[in-house]
């Protein structure tokens, strides 16, 4: 759901944690997000979703990988963001237009992925080929679960971001 900054500084705690977990399920961020506001821009929103993101712990990070869908299982992806096609919508586009090959890789090196780290392969995947995000993939398998758990958080505030960008019209408020 887009929403004025007007609105979104307006909604009860509860409909803005909502909101917010939309963007994010780090439920540490989202309460925080919800209770930063009022908002006086855009941007001071996600800068403010930086700042909370950047003190959110490991167990937060996974929380908030948890919510998201394989790269390339399209069934997982409508079944999780059922509720949230608004703001991910288009985020794994290029998985959904991959030939078969590139599809069954992605799904063998996810499964891979998880088995190492125990969590699945985050990546912001908007603009990027199925082709370009399994060879990243295939890079990110070579590293250490610690490593992965630092570029996958700085992948989802990436997320994180594009979904308040998506979410929320441009404007401040006086």
């Amino acid at each position: 759901m887009t929403l004025s900054l007007s609105a979104l500084n307006t909604l009860s705690t509860t409909e803005a944690e909502n909101w917010f977990s939309q963007c994010c399920a780090s439920e540490f961020w989202f309460k925080a997000m919800a209770t930063g506001r009022p908002f006086t821009s855009v941007d001071a929103v996600k800068s403010h979703a930086v700042d909370i993101w950047n003190t959110c712990s490991t167990s937060d990070f996974l929380q908030a990988f948890e919510a998201h869908p394989m790269i390339g299982d399209v069934n997982s992806l409508r079944a999780k963001y059922a509720a949230t096609k608004n703001m991910a919508s288009n985020e794994q586009q290029g998985a959904s237009e991959a030939d078969e090959a590139v599809l069954q890789s992605l799904a063998t090196a996810n499964k891979a992925y998880l088995d190492k780290n125990g969590f699945i392969f985050i990546i912001c995947a908007s603009g990027l080929s199925a082709q370009t995000m399994l060879d990243a993939l295939t890079l990110r398998l070579e590293n250490d679960t610690a490593t992965e758990v630092t570029l996958a958080a700085a992948e989802q505030i990436k997320i994180t971001l594009l979904r308040i960008s998506k979410g929320l019209e441009e404007g401040t408020v006086e």
